[in-house]
């Protein structure tokens, strides 16, 4: 097994854009240390015999073509809108 040094652990902080005090670096090696081993024993397993399971609960994707119904008109929704202004929803000024 490789050793995770404090600068690798380092440089996964600034990759996921994390601030890690000096304390919390060296607690933070040892668990990625610990994950990597009980990844590495996971790797030892025999799964000769076993079936990949894609979908346990036994959905299947529905395919269906993107197609444009017709609904309500701009007008209607216009009509629906407590304020309009210029054939638009008119809200409060957000600054």
């Amino acid at each position: 097994m490789s050793a995770i040094s404090n600068s690798d652990v380092q440089r996964l902080a600034d990759l996921s854009g994390l601030q890690l005090a000096d304390g919390e670096v060296d607690g933070l090696r040892q668990d990625v240390e610990k994950i990597v081993e009980y990844i590495n024993q996971l790797g030892e397993l025999d799964t000769s015999g076993v079936e990949p399971t894609y979908q346990v609960t036994g959905l299947e994707n529905v395919w269906r073509e993107d197609e444009v119904k017709p609904g309500i008109s701009r007008d209607e929704l216009l009509e629906l809108a407590p304020e309009k202004q210029n054939n638009q929803v008119k809200v409060p000024q957000v600054l």
